[in-house]
């Protein structure tokens, strides 16, 4: 293959001929800058795939949004969970590619086109698409769409999808400032918060909220982070004068991480330690640990949060307990026989040396499994009446919403009887589950049928006959 061949087949209006002629290339036996361009145009091919996906999706979901069912108007477009399901995807990322779907194929015919030749990209498109979405909603002036989706195309071609989004955004802004304060206003229902595991034991907290709320909290987080910090060094000057303690650079930044958790863990019990920690090296030396502003910022967030809880320890029970952090350990790893790794409910495995520390302050409850699955098997509880001993078994085995893709928390989902209680269901453990409250009227009011099997596992049954079986969930793993 030449590189004017590959060039040719890049400059290629995007479709199945040209995708047929560059599955055949093998991109190991190309030079360096035909490997460019073969990649490039595996990409515009791409924008091809997505344009067609697009269709796909709206005739599954249908161009409008289903009609207003009255009492459980929470019920609609129960394709959603269709799409959800067959696609492996949480119900609310389905939720997103269909309104892009129906705003590309039913206003931005340009931008649909310019995604079907591969022009842009499908990142591109989805931006265009949801940031145009408000003011499609309001009834845009159709002058004004086309010219602010042609802006946003030839934009795109030069630029990431990230500076399109800001392009779109200054366009919506000059077109109608009236109508940019509207838009914004009604940005602020969309305020929220969400968490995301991330690798080797960290997690991520992404708020999104309106300009000022998020500057109030970023001062209340730095304000508690710069006292501490002062706390901190007015220690390490009175321990410097004394002579007991010095501050050891390196020491201090293998302890850092222990004494972070340390402050999480003290910050529950009502302590201050989130300035910095004493630590003690093998010969019995005491140290100071110096904490950088950014950890302390951090620290700060979660000793606010760590306070609430504590405050409010029995106040809004979700399902009659308080709302605790959960852990899963095996009892070698407990005693320090052992060094395999906690599961922490709702993120996943955390070290055994913070999983012992988190342990050491916890209220234990007694979980027994099937060795070879990690099905929860008994709860193990004899000191609490016998409805809240099973809703405490089911919330355990489950620990979050048992439909598909779904990962509401148990906290906030629903128990809710497989076979119906009105038709015969008993309230078992094998009848029982958790279903957040959107899949819990689908089920009562949207023709999805649920079975539920002795272990935790389920299926479902869609309005459309198709089946998705759910497993039982393994103790030893997050949820």
């Amino acid at each position: 293959m030449t590189t004017k061949s590959i060039a040719n087949l890049l400059n290629e209006k995007a479709g199945i001929l040209v995708l047929t002629q560059l599955v055949e290339i093998d991109p190991y036996s190309l030079d360096s800058s035909e490997r460019i361009d073969y990649l490039a145009a595996l990409e515009k091919q791409g924008g091809w795939l997505q344009a067609l996906m697009q269709d796909a999706i709206v005739a599954v979901a249908g161009a409008e949004p289903t009609a207003d069912q009255g009492n459980y108007s929470n019920v609609d477009d129960p394709q959603r969970e269709e799409i959800a399901a067959t696609l492996k995807m949480a119900p609310v990322t389905a939720q997103s590619r269909i309104d892009v779907a129906r705003i590309l194929t039913h206003h931005l015919p340009a931008t649909c086109h310019a995604l079907s030749t591969g022009e842009i990209s499908g990142a591109q498109a989805t931006v265009i698409a949801k940031e145009s979405a408000a003011l499609l909603r309001k009834g845009i002036d159709p002058f004004q769409l086309k010219y602010l989706e042609e802006s946003a195309i030839a934009f795109s071609e030069f630029h990431t999808p990230a500076q399109v989004t800001n392009k779109v955004r200054s366009i919506i802004a000059k077109l109608d400032p009236k109508e940019f304060e509207e838009v914004v206003e009604e940005a602020r229902a969309g305020r929220r918060v969400s968490f995301s595991a991330q690798p080797n034991g960290m997690a991520q907290i992404l708020a999104l909220l309106p300009a000022v709320e998020a500057q109030t909290v970023w001062l209340a987080i730095n304000k508690l982070a710069r006292a501490n910090q002062q706390k901190f060094n007015n220690r390490n000057n009175s321990f410097q004068e004394s002579g007991v303690y010095k501050e050891d650079t390196a020491y201090s930044q293998k302890a850092r991480g222990r004494a972070s958790h340390n402050n999480l863990s003290n910050a529950s019990a009502g302590s201050d330690a989130s300035a910095g920690s004493d630590e003690s090296k093998a010969d019995g030396t005491q140290f100071l640990v110096k904490l950088n502003l950014d950890q302390l910022r951090a620290d700060a967030l979660s000793d606010i949060a760590a306070t609430f809880l504590a405050q409010s320890a029995d106040e809004n029970l979700a399902h009659g307990r308080p709302v605790t952090v959960n852990l899963t350990l095996d009892l070698p790893t407990f005693l320090g026989l052992q060094e395999n790794p906690g599961v922490l409910s709702g993120y996943g495995e955390i070290p055994a040396g913070v999983a012992r520390l988190l342990a050491g302050d916890g209220k234990w409850k007694r979980f027994i499994t099937e060795p070879l699955t990690g099905n929860l098997l008994d709860f193990g509880r004899t000191t609490y009446e016998p409805p809240q001993a099973l809703v405490d078994f089911v919330v355990a085995r489950d620990r979050r919403c048992r439909f598909p893709g779904c990962r509401q928390s148990a906290r906030i989902s629903d128990i809710d009887h497989a076979h119906a209680w009105e038709d015969g269901g008993s309230t078992s453990s094998e009848n029982l589950g958790l279903l957040c409250r959107r899949h819990h009227r689908m089920k009562t009011h949207g023709g999805w049928k649920l079975k539920s099997f002795p272990d935790g596992s389920c299926e479902w049954k869609s309005p459309e006959g198709k089946i998705f079986k759910v497993s039982a969930r393994s103790m030893n793993e997050v949820a």
